[in-house]
């Protein structure tokens, strides 16, 4: 099963060329948008008059990155760049579990605030074990009265086989959804005063 890929890009540019960097990065956005299996894209800098820019872009799987990162048209839309003075530091790929307490897949680059953190990982592993541990307990349960005589090892690929998707697809997702306010260190929904207006 193939998971989204974010890459994360930091690039420095040469001073004077704000505007020209934007427009450069939304140019390469309008192209991304037209492959398949891509999710979003953002930058950001850490304050203004910095030289550094923060970039993300985020596709479904392996395959439709590779897609995107080995067309003309990026490469088209990189070599654009030669007269801005941009020069690419650090390229960083991330897959697995943790994509769903990334920050926000867009960011604008007026928004000078820094990017948001990933949540601490113990409250990752908190948030994943309040729905693997009763989703665990449900499938072992029912998988120990549906193929009681079953081998053990053939028992635990059954259950893994069904628990892989449903928390990729349903569960994760739910459960990060609700507690994002946790994950992200804000006041509980119920605590927050309505603002009038």
């Amino acid at each position: 099963m193939s998971e989204p890929v974010t890459v994360s890009i930091t690039r420095h540019l040469e001073p004077g060329h704000e505007p020209e960097m934007l427009s450069w990065l939304q140019a390469g956005t309008a192209l991304a948008q037209q492959f398949p299996g891509f999710l979003g894209s953002g930058w950001v800098r850490p304050e203004a008059g910095s030289t550094e820019w923060h970039m993300l872009y985020r596709f479904a799987d392996q395959d439709s990155l590779l897609g995107w990162e080995q067309s003309h048209e990026r490469q088209w839309w990189r070599s654009s760049a030669a007269g801005l003075g941009v020069v690419e530091s650090r390229v960083e790929r991330r897959t697995g579990i943790e994509g769903w307490f990334d920050p926000p897949t867009t960011r604008d680059v007026e928004d000078l605030r820094p990017a948001p953190t990933p949540p601490p990982r113990w409250k990752q592993a908190s948030v994943i074990f309040l729905v693997f541990f009763p989703l665990s307990l449900l499938v072992n349960v029912a998988t120990s009265h549906l193929i009681p005589g079953w081998p053990l090892p053939l028992r635990v690929f059954v259950t893994i086989a069904v628990m892989t998707p449903v928390m990729t697809y349903a569960a994760l997702p739910w459960i990060t959804k609700r507690m994002e306010w946790w994950l992200q260190g804000r006041p509980a929904p119920w605590r927050r005063t309505p603002t009038g207006g």
